[in-house]
């Protein structure tokens, strides 16, 4: 029997900002519509997320009232309860709860990965740097069956995730040595995991250049960024925060440097790979001249299979890792059931008078009543999404997404089977 602790010691009123996912603007309440299709909404940026705009953590989330005590041990009444098999191994289920301070719309994918024919993925556009609706990237899948937005991203600039993302048979995309590492993966055993998988970087035989990012929306201050041709093409000054000064570009092709620059221009091809430095990691650079070998090796601790981030964990062993139980947002998350090795993917719809939105420790709840051991965070708001096949074999946008329609997003989680 699971007992539910909740951690607070060492916990600041900073988790209340960084919990914010990547949101639309909240709108009015939205009334039931007569179907489950969500049209896509068109994006003449080639597949930059331009609208809305702003970044993770700038969208204030709906404030949940404050309850008595009497309120608080309330039972949630749960109805309209739903469910059935996309394939052999993955179900789907929805339920409408409701508490105290109103309902809530669940939605659950249930996946075992050793069912026969079954896999999890990590899913994204072509490139790192690039966003997509949900569904039209599990469209370019052809054993896709179902599916959740992933990581947090960089909106309305250059669409990249801000963690970490490993695709089974794939090299690394992209990946931090530090920070925004809470992650989802298969370790090499194949078994399902949640925790910290940090990046270890290195520039062979230059052990002193401070490799702090692959492939991420911007370069650490001080640091050295690596982008390959899995980014796409350069976005200039965007890559270091603006700064024009004291910067140094090192472009290799080949393993060899062919050219070394102190600008940053936009919208240009990366044939190999450029190592970006910033300040401390610009003075790195000097040491990498026009014909000398480069060679640049990028791994995840441990050396997962499939690996994707999300902003923080919500249980760790049992244990409820997050306090914030006052803003409520539209919620994507996945957890782990060890008793039964089965997979969590669970959405919760928001900001409309169906359904209220969860408070993080509302959701790390849920997520225990459901089975998970271990559970993270992914990115909420207007992004949180689930699609699978129903019962004819089309896909279906199986949620209420908060923007009324799918938004552009970065990655995600995606179910195979093949029978």
């Amino acid at each position: 029997m699971r007992t539910r602790l909740t951690l607070t010691a060492g916990l600041t009123a900073c988790a209340l900002v960084a919990a914010s996912p990547a949101l639309g603007d909240p709108g009015p309440d939205r009334p039931p519509t007569s179907g489950r299709h969500y049209a896509v909404q068109k994006d003449h940026s080639q597949g930059r997320s331009l609208n809305p705009r702003h970044t993770s953590g700038d969208e204030p989330g709906w404030i949940a009232p404050r309850l008595s005590p009497g309120q608080r041990r309330a039972p949630a009444r749960k109805t309209e309860a739903t469910s059935y098999a996309v394939v052999p191994g993955v179900t789907y289920s929805t339920w409408t709860q409701t508490d105290a301070r109103g309902p809530i719309v669940a939605h659950l994918l249930t996946v075992d990965p050793k069912a026969p024919g079954v896999g999890v993925n990590y899913l994204a556009p072509k490139r790192v740097a690039e966003t997509s609706p949900l569904g039209t990237m599990l469209e370019d899948e052809s054993k896709a069956v179902a599916g959740v937005n992933g990581d947090f991203f960089d909106i309305g600039r250059t669409g990249a995730p801000l963690g970490l993302g490993l695709a089974k048979a794939k090299k690394l995309l992209h990946g931090r040595v530090e920070g925004w590492n809470s992650a989802f993966y298969f370790d090499k055993s194949g078994d399902p995991q949640i925790g910290e998988l940090p990046m270890i970087a290195r520039v062979r035989k230059h052990r002193r250049i401070d490799v702090t990012g692959l492939n991420q929306p911007f370069v650490a201050r001080n640091g050295v960024g690596v982008y390959t041709k899995a980014w796409g093409k350069t976005d200039g000054y965007t890559m270091t925060q603006g700064q024009r000064k004291h910067i140094r570009v090192v472009w290799v092709r080949k393993h060899r440097v062919y050219k070394v620059r102190r600008v940053l221009k936009n919208n240009r091809k990366i044939p190999g790979t450029i190592l970006v430095g910033r300040g401390d990691g610009a003075r790195q650079l000097k040491k990498l001249k026009k014909g000398r070998k480069v060679v640049v090796k990028a791994w995840l601790k441990g050396h997962p299979k499939m690996a994707i981030s999300g902003d923080r964990p919500l249980i760790d062993d049992g244990v409820i890792k997050v306090v914030d139980n006052r803003v409520m947002h539209p919620r994507t998350a996945v957890g782990v059931d060890r008793e039964s090795g089965q997979i969590l993917l669970l959405v919760i719809d928001g900001r409309s008078s169906a359904s209220r939105g969860y408070t993080m420790v509302e959701l790390a709840n849920l997520m225990i009543d459901l089975g998970a051991d271990e559970a993270l965070n992914l990115d909420g708001g207007g992004s949180s999404t689930m699609i699978a096949r129903d019962a004819t074999g089309a896909d279906q946008v199986l949620n209420r997404p908060s923007d009324g329609y799918q938004r552009w997003v970065a990655n995600g989680i995606q179910v195979t089977y093949k029978p």
